[in-house]
Formats: C-alpha cells, structure tokens, sequence
C-alpha cells in the first residue's frame, strides 16, 4: 500500500510567505490495523539510546613562543643647567644664580607664581589627606579566609642539566630579588656537562636571571648580608666560602683556599651580627664549624670542632648540616648534625671543653632544618626524618611539641616572620605544609602541592607573605600566602606564649617523673643484685656441706665394706681350717 499526498499551488504563489489560520481537524487517511500482521510482531526488550544533535567538537593546546621583556633604568641627574655651567662646581652655580635673580623676568616670574603656590599651600595646611579619623575605635574583626597560597611565578634552571635548588636567599632592602644556589648533591650524579652557575632572580621577571653568580664550585647555600644588599656569601661543594660584591660583577671578589676550608660540602653560612659586618660562619658534614672574615678569606678566625666528647678529635665530630645563630643571643648558636643530634654552643667560652654546652636528641636521621621563634628565642623549630618539633632551651631530653609522622621526609622549614604560631614545612612529596599550632596541631592548617619533584629548600619574605620553595629538578616556586596566615591575629603572642609555657612544664613534669622512675628501677635492681649474690653466697654454703656429707658418707661406707671384707676373710680362713682339723682327726680315728 502506498500513500500519495499531492499538493498543487498556482505559480504566482511560490516564495510566498506561509500565513497559518485555526481550521477544524481534518481526517486525511484511515489506515485500520491488520491481525495477520499482529502475529508477526517480535517483542524486543526495552533499550535506551541517547542522542545529542550537535556537531563533534575537538580541542587543541597550543604552546606559544614566552615574552622575553628586558629591564632599563634611566639615571636622572640635575638639569636645567647651560652648558658652560658645570652643577658639581660651587662657585659656578652661585654666580649664575646671582645674575638670574637680577633679571626683571625672572622676579616678574617669581611675583605671578607666588599667589598659586601660597593658594595650594594653605589648601594642603587647612586638609590633612592622610589623616586617620577612626584611629581610636576598636577594629571590626573581618570575616575570617579559608587557608590558601597561591603560584606568583616559577623560576627554572636555564640550563639543559638540570640541578637541585639547595639554597635560597631574599634581598634583605626591597624583598625584589631573590638568590638561588645550585647544585646536585647525589653521589656520584654530577656529570661534565653540569654548569656551576647560581642565579639572582628579579621576581618580576621569570624569563631570565638578572645576575649570574659564577663560583668555583658549585654551591649548596649563599646568604646576603643584611647591612649591604650588595654583597652576599656561598658555600661551595668542595668546602670553599666565596664572596661576591654583586656591582664587581659575576665573579667572587674573594674566595678562601682549599687547604684552610672545610673538607665537605658548606651545607650553611650565615652573617655574624658585628660592628664592621663582613663576619659569618659556615658549618660542615666535615664536623667543623668555621668563622670567617669575608675581607680576608685566606684562612678562618676561629675554629670549633663538634666533638661530643669535648676533646676536639675531628674523627669523632658530628657533621653538621644546619645553623641557626639570633642576632639578640650573640654568643649563642645551634648545629644539627647528621646524627640528629642538636648541639647548643657558646662561642666566647674560655675553653673547647666549654664551647659545647648541651645537646638535645630527638630525631632518626639528619636534621635539615633548625631555627628559633623570632618572638620566643628560647623556642626553636627542628626538621627531621618524619616529624617537625618545637623545643625549649630548658627541657633537653624531650621536644614540648612534634607533629604527627608523615608520610614523605621533611627537608625544610622555617617560622613565619609575622605570625609567630606558624611555620612552614616542605616534603619530598612536592606538598608544602604550613602549621599554625593554635588552630590545630595534629594536621597543617593548609596542604598545597606544589609539583610533581622533591621540594628540598624554603625561604621566607620578610613581611610574610611570598615563600619559594626550591625543587630537585631546578624549580624555584613562587607563592603569595593569603593574608589570614601572614597577619598577626589578636592575643597571638598572649596565646602562645601560654602555650609553650604550659607545654615546657608538662614536659618538665615528665621529666622529673621518668628521673623518678629510673632511680627507683637503679635502686631495685641493685637490691636484686645484692639479693642474688647473697643467695648465691648461701647456696654455695648448702653446696659445700652437701658435699662434704656426701664425701664423709662415701669414706663411711668405704670403711665399712673394707672391715666387713676382712670379717668375712677370717671366717673363710677360720672355717678351712676347722674342716682340715676335722678332716686330720677323722683321718687319725681310722688309722688307730
């Protein structure tokens, strides 16, 4: 069957628009359903198939060429001079000054200016535009952020080897510029085609290094010095300290000899707090920690040897793989060791024996990271192994406070300069943790993943709120930290000084416990002891007399069977002879 509609339309009418109208339905065809075909009818089970009418779409990344922009400043000088008058010289501008003021335009000039400036200067007398009106009300606590960081800028190591960033340091003046060293410190991992160059980075501009530091060896941490911005110092792999003035150019201005430097790589170098501020100190897996004179590094001023015994043999001595030195404490100073040992010094003790005052263990493996609290002193943040730990100057066999194990090694950390509850960490696992102890102290109050690689090195911006992290494969990441984690909060430094306190008398309280314990244990075991060798004593006396009544039964019975042999002997030979007798007078009898 075949349904057929015809539609006829005059020609006139083709192109025309269509105008639709209400008409009552119309029944066109009647199709009535056939029971023959009913039989044939399959029943499939129900399908769902989704359709979307809309045209396949793909998508592309594409890599655009990086915007290399370049830097230049221009030096303005005085001006405004003629040329036949040179400004340097005194005399010169005085008598050109001289010959102005007699001119008429000149006081003509002067006469029709002197209204409009009196005008603004009494405009900016009567407003005073930084005025604070609302100084002495209470601030209104803001509505507090989520914990959040985010990336500024990453800075990579421009070179086809790439190396691990081990060491970081910000410009002390403008926090504009940022230092990085270089180096890879797996053994036996550095190839020939491996640069031993350390860059300074504008954090502005990512696209190249504004200075490139050119050492001997590479290095393993440098430092600025905070009295000049313009020079700084580095450790090297191979144990020497270079120097660099950063307007002599790429090249150290002085570099100490092999034969007087350490004979490991300077895992640290920090500036000394002086009146002349050219001294620092460096501190090695060599087991010495040296201080320098950076104007003349031709051999150190002082030598400490990190012997625990206090002998001063440097085959015993603790290699040390951090520093930390407080410009408020300046004869104080901290090592940690590879031991995980954390060694407490005093440099102007009298004698080697005294430059050692105490040590404080707590950690399995190397501690990576050691400094104070910049708002408690007496405080001082470790990094090792699994666990970060805060300690106090008073209690040495225990940390007050610890985090939880991770699961990554902590390579780094440092104390918020601004907050002083938080600090930072860095993991192996590329995550950054940063730590604010009165909120909580089980977890970090914000994870953030940085990359893919082993983070290894964390600094710290003065005002708190930019950290670069340094990774294994030659990135130096930039972060912003939001402002609830880089302001201090109301009551912080109340709070936690209440803290620690609390916490360095419960651990002082266990301590004396466990000191309590050990002498009751010493005082038990030597009474057991003397327990034993009394009964010892006793049953060696039961032993003697057991034995010698075992000895004097033993020569008893010996005597008595040698006696009873010989009773029995003598009637053998008593009885023999009374049967011979017998026999001879029975022999007699029958002779007679």
């Amino acid at each position: 069957m075949e349904i057929v509609h015809v539609y006829t339309k005059l020609r006139g009418d083709f192109g025309r628009q269509c105008l639709f109208s209400d008409r009552p339905a119309e029944l066109l065809v009647d199709v009535p359903p056939d029971p023959n075909l009913g039989l044939q009818f399959i029943q499939r089970s129900p399908r769902d198939q989704v359709l979307q009418a809309c045209r396949d779409m793909s998508e592309h990344q594409v890599n655009t060429e990086r915007f290399e922009s370049e830097s230049c400043g221009i030096n303005h000088v005085e001006g405004g001079w003629p040329k036949d008058v040179n400004p340097q010289e005194m005399e010169q501008t005085i008598r050109f000054r001289k010959k102005v003021e007699k001119d008429e335009g000149y006081i003509n000039s002067i006469l029709q200016l002197g209204s409009v400036m009196e005008h603004c200067i009494r405009q900016n007398n009567a407003v005073d535009i930084y005025q604070d009106y609302f100084e002495d009300e209470d601030e209104v606590e803001e509505n507090q952020e989520s914990p959040s960081a985010k990336t500024i800028n990453v800075f990579r190591d421009p070179n086809e080897v790439k190396r691990t960033v081990t060491g970081l340091s910000w410009h002390p003046d403008s926090g504009r510029k940022l230092a990085a060293a270089y180096s890879c410190l797996e053994f036996q991992k550095t190839s020939r085609d491996m640069s031993l160059d350390s860059y300074i980075w504008d954090i502005e501009n990512p696209n190249r290094p504004e200075m490139t530091l050119k050492p001997a060896s590479p290095l393993v941490c440098l430092d600025y010095n905070p009295k000049d911005p313009h020079t700084l110092v580095g450790g090297s792999y191979n144990g020497q300290i270079a120097y660099w003035d950063t307007r002599r150019g790429s090249q150290p201005v002085e570099l100490s000899s092999v034969e007087h430097s350490h004979r490991d790589p300077v895992y640290k170098i920090i500036w000394l707090q002086s009146k002349t501020g050219t001294d620092v100190f460096s501190a090695s897996t060599d087991g010495q920690v040296l201080w320098w004179d950076v104007r003349r590094l031709s051999e150190p001023s002082e030598r400490l040897v990190l012997d625990p015994s206090r002998e001063g043999r440097l085959d015993r001595a603790l290699g040390a793989v951090s520093l930390e030195f407080e410009s408020t404490m300046p004869t104080k100073f901290m090592v940690g060791t590879e031991q995980g040992v954390v060694v407490s010094c005093n440099r102007k003790a009298k004698t080697p024996l005294e430059k050692i005052v105490c040590t404080y263990d707590g950690h399995h493996g190397p501690v990576y990271a050691l400094q104070r609290n910049p708002f408690f002193p007496k405080n001082f943040l470790t990094v090792g192994d699994w666990t970060a730990r805060i300690w106090s100057e008073d209690i040495k066999e225990s940390s007050i406070m610890w985090t939880k194990y991770q699961m990554s090694y902590l390579m780094d950390a440092c104390w918020s300069p601004v907050r002083p509850s938080v600090f930072f960490t860095v993991k192996m696992d590329g995550v950054l943790d940063v730590w604010d102890i009165l909120f909580k102290q089980n977890d970090p109050t914000l994870s953030l993943k940085v990359c893919d690689e082993a983070l290894y090195s964390l600094r710290l911006q003065d005002n708190g709120r930019l950290v670069a992290c340094g990774s294994q494969q030659g990135g130096a990441t930039l972060l912003e930290i939001c402002s609830g984690l880089s302001t201090l909060q109301k009551n912080e430094k109340t709070l936690l000084a209440a803290m620690f306190e609390r916490e360095t008398k419960r651990e002082k309280i266990l301590e004396a416990r466990q000191r309590e314990i050990r002498l009751k244990e010493r005082s038990r075991s030597e009474q057991s002891r003397e327990d034993d060798r009394g009964r010892d004593n006793a049953d060696d006396l039961d032993q003697l007399i057991t034995r010698a009544e075992k000895d004097f039964h033993s020569v008893v019975e010996t005597e008595l069977r040698r006696r009873r042999d010989q009773e029995d002997h003598e009637d053998r030979t008593n009885r023999e002879k009374d049967v011979c007798e017998e026999k001879v007078e029975k022999d007699e009898a029958e002779i007679l």
